[in-house]
């Protein structure tokens, strides 16, 4: 007996990861109850970290509000059915499935629980009455890197590490080439997927391979990127533009990123929480953008003197304030981006 609890407690641990403790039913009072599932880690300084700090971030600036927050980690979809089942039975109000690999358990889940609001993303589908999407428009963001690279670049041969060519980072890369091409059209842009949003290995060979070919600006989106932008640290002249702010306080990234966009989820929460608390479960997608706060942009400190001129930061600002004046209209033509072509 005693051997057959210790089994049964060690296949139930793995999926009790807990930012906070939770009741072990349903509570009735007033407390909003927010639980969190990632495949990686919540300090992996890219997908998963953004998502964490976004939430904390919102709970910060909704003080007059009661919420708990709980996360779990290294979910992959086949176990993360478990831990997302013990959230509903904790009484928990939304629950986050981080990645569009959830998408079928939470579409099971969302079934199963109608009464319960779950989300996941990027995705810009709409989903039942109590699945929420959410949708980075990364075009813009990676546009900006491109004005940069292609600004940058002395040899005029630019890297570009992507996960897979699919959702926001699909969006992101295509971004990237376009700024790229409208302020050096004669720059040879070395676009490579590694087929994973977390193989850091893949990522760094890929990246060599661009800076052996003479890429002397490199870029990458999701958590892979922080594979590319280690091995661009060892390039004595190559640099790197990042797709999360994260990646500026790295040891490679303080030396190596000379600007990062990040995606502002703190905004996509806040919502999520006003919406279901005012009756309304799902069925809708949340965009991302400059224009709605769910975007932020910022240098290096260290580095921006020596890489970015007055000019460019006057570009990069307009072109900010553009995508806040007409947020679906200015990168309306990035699906339209032909790989073959570069």
């Amino acid at each position: 007996m005693k051997k057959l609890l210790v089994l049964a407690l060690v296949l139930i641990l793995p999926f009790m990861i807990f930012a906070q403790g939770g009741s072990e039913t349903a509570a009735d009072d007033d407390t909003f109850r927010i639980a969190l599932i990632v495949e990686n880690t919540i300090d992996d300084k890219g997908w998963c970290q953004s998502m964490h700090d976004g939430i904390t971030q919102a709970i910060a600036e909704m003080g007059d509000k009661n919420i708990e927050y709980s996360y779990s980690e290294k979910m992959l979809p086949v176990d993360a059915g478990s831990i997302a089942r013990q959230y509903v039975a904790q009484g928990y109000d939304l629950i986050i499935a981080h990645g569009a690999q959830y998408k079928n358990l939470v579409l099971e889940m969302a079934e199963e629980y109608p009464d319960v609001s779950f989300a996941f993303g990027t995705s810009s589908e709409i989903g039942p009455a109590n699945v929420f999407t959410y949708m980075p428009e990364s075009e813009e963001t990676g546009y900006i890197n491109g004005i940069i690279a292609g600004t940058d670049t002395t040899s005029d041969i630019i890297g570009l590490v992507g996960p897979v060519d699919s959702g926001d980072a699909a969006r992101y890369n295509r971004g990237f080439v376009l700024g790229v091409q409208s302020v050096n059209p004669d720059a040879k842009i070395l676009v490579a997927h590694t087929g994973s949003f977390s193989d850091y290995v893949k990522a760094s060979e890929v990246a060599t391979s661009q800076l052996g070919n003479g890429a002397d600006m490199l870029t990458g989106s999701s958590q892979q990127a922080i594979g590319a932008l280690r091995a661009t640290a060892e390039s004595p002249t190559a640099m790197w533009v990042g797709q999360d702010l994260a990646q500026l306080t790295t040891e490679e990234g303080k030396a190596k990123c000379i600007a990062a966009s990040a995606y502002n989820y703190a905004a996509v929460v806040k919502e999520l929480v006003t919406k279901i608390e005012a009756g309304t479960l799902g069925g809708e997608c949340i965009p991302m953008n400059f224009a709605n706060g769910g975007f932020v942009f910022d240098y290096n400190a260290d580095l921006k003197a020596d890489w970015v001129s007055p000019e460019l930061e006057t570009m990069i600002n307009d072109t900010i304030a553009s995508f806040q004046a007409d947020p679906d209209g200015t990168l309306a033509n990035w699906a339209d981006v032909d790989y073959s072509t570069l």
